[in-house]
């Protein structure tokens, strides 16, 4: 009878597993692709392809404007000053603006530096003991406390600079390709501006076309 009683909750769990289901699964069709689906190709699952700088050869300002001028250098100056940068660099200005390769933006501004420079002042005075500070012993020599030591004086002032940037833009896409900026020292009469100018231009170059 107790056996019985046992196998009873066994029998009526098995049939609560063999009882029908109240859920059911359903399953949406997946829909067909597009008809364009077949021949297209999401380039934005790729990387950029690397630029090839090589395919540039001459180049015109853009929109066909030259460098604005400043009190420090006039117009001509920073145009002569980027041409010759770029002329250096393999690029050659356009006969034709309308098929240029590039279209180049430049422009200065003056702008403030601070600097800071330090100066290392030897004190003879500053403490320690032995020969070198303190009072003049009947020997000719300084005796007492005292020695040399060196003390740091940091000196802070302002500098004026003059910013020349340039920008190189693709002629076809309109995207900006390549842009360096680099400064020079606004001091100096009209020649020593004239050289600074072109120094400036030259170093924002150096990284022309990048690798």
């Amino acid at each position: 009878m107790k056996r019985c009683l046992a196998l009873l909750p066994l029998c009526l769990g098995l049939a609560a597993c063999q009882s029908p289901n109240p859920y059911n699964a359903v399953s949406a069709a997946i829909p067909p692709a597009p008809p364009q689906a077949a021949n297209a190709v999401d380039m934005s699952a790729y990387p950029a392809a690397p630029r090839d700088f090589g395919r540039y050869r001459n180049w015109t300002w853009l929109n066909g404007q030259l460098p604005p001028g400043t009190q420090w250098a006039d117009s001509a100056q920073v145009a002569e000053a980027v041409s010759n940068g770029l002329d250096q660099r393999g690029l050659r200005p356009s006969q034709n603006p309308q098929a240029a390769d590039l279209r180049v933006a430049a422009s200065t501004r003056t702008e403030t530096r601070i600097r800071q420079v330090r100066d290392d002042y030897y004190d003879p005075y500053y403490g320690g003991a032995g020969v070198g500070a303190g009072y003049y012993g009947g020997n000719g020599y300084r005796n007492g406390y005292g020695g040399y030591a060196s003390v740091p004086i940091v000196r802070t002032y302002q500098e004026q600079v003059v910013v020349v940037n340039i920008s190189m833009f693709d002629a076809r896409s309109g995207q900006p390709v390549w842009s360096a900026s680099a400064e020079t020292g606004s001091g100096g009469d009209q020649s020593d501006r004239a050289k600074a100018l072109r120094q400036a231009v030259q170093r924002a170059l150096t990284a022309y076309p990048p690798s």
